[in-house]
């Protein structure tokens, strides 16, 4: 099946977390949309030839639009689609800075326990790479560490299950109440991770029934309807699409980005990602959309989060 410039296209692969997120939340949206397999490990051309380096999962794709970063793609999802709503709250930027608790320590620690757990077991080209995305340089050394404190680690997790557990005790099906939120997809990927992928999950869980109950519910919302499509697909309808007009800067930039300035953007983070270079177009608060051009996707609109990321001019 072919795909049209209108038409979400997720880059992803089935064992990722973070595309779990993004699943579910399109599950939460009732949304179509087509699924392009990526690999698990660099090198991933197909992928950063549309975002200019960035090789993270998952990847959005809207034409010439490309979002990189779960906060981002949901962001964009909201904006796009807002009914069903993401956030079924009066609340929303509380939930925005609950947000990057689970994206970021809360996932963190999971991924520590993971690979902690996992130890020598991991393939060596699958260690360096994550080690050095989650861990950063001295990765082999922390993740010698992380199995030695394996207890404290899990300690530290069995904390917010008991705080999510006691949130929903008193019967409600989701975080908010009766209908799913972005929330419970920020929360869930963590859960889906550690059960999925470390043999203490099944069992630690098994101390929380409103949490696997809560659980069951969010697994039930599915992923929405989604059609495979080649990369070469996507990459062509790229070439063929324009980018979306997007508002220019706001006002107070405290980078003083204007439009036309050259910048480079990637995780502000010590891993040795390649960064993405482009024209700036447009930039507040939450995101920076950039754009690029080159002879295989022609001229496409790269977005990241500015909260995470680090703009260099």
């Amino acid at each position: 099946m072919s795909a049209s410039a209108s038409d979400i296209i997720l880059h992803n692969y089935p064992q990722s977390p973070v595309a779990e997120k993004v699943r579910v939340a399109l599950g939460i949206k009732g949304l179509a949309w087509h699924d392009v397999e990526i690999p698990r490990l660099p090198p991933k051309p197909l992928l950063t030839a549309l975002t200019g380096g960035y090789r993270r999962t998952p990847v959005m794709q809207i034409g010439a639009d490309i979002y990189c970063d779960s906060q981002c793609i949901i962001r964009e999802l909201e904006r796009r689609y807002p009914s069903p709503t993401f956030m079924p709250s009066a609340n929303a930027g509380l939930l925005w800075c609950l947000s990057r608790w689970t994206d970021g320590e809360l996932f963190n620690l999971g991924v520590k326990i993971v690979l902690g757990a996992a130890g020598d077991n991991l393939p060596a080209d699958f260690a360096k790479d994550r080690g050095l995305l989650y861990l950063g340089e001295d990765w082999a050394e922390r993740l010698k560490q992380a199995n030695a404190q394996l207890p404290h680690l899990v300690a530290q997790l069995r904390a917010p299950l008991g705080w999510l557990n006691n949130t929903l005790s008193d019967g409600r099906t989701f975080l908010l109440g009766p209908d799913p939120a972005a929330i419970d997809a920020q929360c869930y990927h963590v859960v889906w991770f550690l059960r999925g992928r470390w043999d203490g999950g099944a069992p630690l869980f098994s101390e929380f029934p409103h949490l696997e109950r809560w659980e069951k519910s969010v697994n039930a919302i599915g992923h929405g309807r989604s059609t495979p499509l080649a990369a070469e697909d996507a990459l062509a309808l790229a070439q063929s699409s324009d980018p979306v007009t997007v508002d220019p800067i706001t006002q107070n930039d405290p980078q003083g980005l204007t439009p036309g300035t050259r910048v480079s953007i990637g995780p502000d983070v010590d891993s040795g990602e390649q960064r993405t270079e482009g024209m700036v177009c447009s930039a507040d608060a939450d995101t920076l959309s950039i754009t690029r051009t080159t002879d295989q996707v022609g001229t496409v609109c790269v977005h990241f989060p500015r909260a995470g990321y680090r703009i260099e001019v």
